[in-house]
Formats: C-alpha cells, structure tokens, sequence
C-alpha cells in the first residue's frame, strides 16, 4: 500500500519510563539490582502576575513610562499652539515626558503614529491635523 501525500502522519508513541529511558523530570539512581526513581518537585508558577519580585517591578515601571503617541497628545493638550513632530519630540524630553530610545527617525515615527490614529478613529481621534505636518489636540 502506498501513502499518499495528503496522508496524515501518526504521532510516535511516548516510549514507556524505565532505568535506560527515565521519564521526563525524574533522576534514577541504582542501588545493586534495586531502582529507584525519585521525581524533582513541582515549580510554582505565578498567575497573573501575583508573585512578588522581578517581574512584578518590571511591570511597575513600564506602566509609569507614556507611549511617544500618548506623551505628544498630554503635550498638545496643554499648548494652545500647533506643532510638528520634532517640535513635539523636543518638548517631550524637555519637559520628561517621553524620550527617545534611541532611535534615528523617532519624529517620523510618531507623525506615523498620529496620522494613523487620525485616520483610525476619525472624529474620536485625540489629534486634529492644522496644516501639512502640524498637529492640534482635539477637543
């Protein structure tokens, strides 16, 4: 009988646990004709993030840092005047808002950003574009 290419594959069947081929997560040790099998205890695992330590800090400091996006519309909101991106990226690490993480381009970046919420959400959007390349808050 031939297979076909369309045939589906069988899983391989789990080899069972013995002294040659110790199950996953067990150490064996032998003692003369005697085998013993001890299994390594169970790993406490976090849910939703209830363990204490790392990642509850890093979770911390990353809600406390503003998007680029988010920091230019707390900007624009407090300024009665339009802006363009770099004026925008300039204000923001002046005023510690956001800064930039080192990227070479990060006024295209956020001029994307807005233009693509602006088109996204429409009226509902938090920018309202003045001129070509200056920005307003809306509302």
């Amino acid at each position: 009988m031939s297979k076909t290419k369309n045939a589906k594959k069988s899983a391989p069947k789990a080899k069972p646990a013995t002294a040659k081929n110790p199950a996953r997560g067990t150490k064996t040790t032998t003692d003369g004709n005697l085998t013993v099998v001890e299994t390594e205890p169970a790993k406490v695992i976090a849910i939703n993030g209830s363990a204490g330590g790392k990642q509850a800090k890093a979770n911390d400091s990353q809600s406390k840092q503003l998007s680029a996006i988010d920091a230019a519309a707390k900007l624009l909101a407090s300024s009665t005047e339009a802006m363009g991106c770099k004026q925008m990226i300039d204000a923001m690490a002046t005023k510690g808002l956001w800064k930039s993480p080192g990227g070479k381009t990060p006024h295209a970046t956020l001029y994307s950003a807005i233009l693509r919420e602006v088109k996204e959400k429409g009226k509902d959007a938090r920018f309202k574009k003045t001129e070509r390349g200056r920005f307003v808050a809306n509302g």
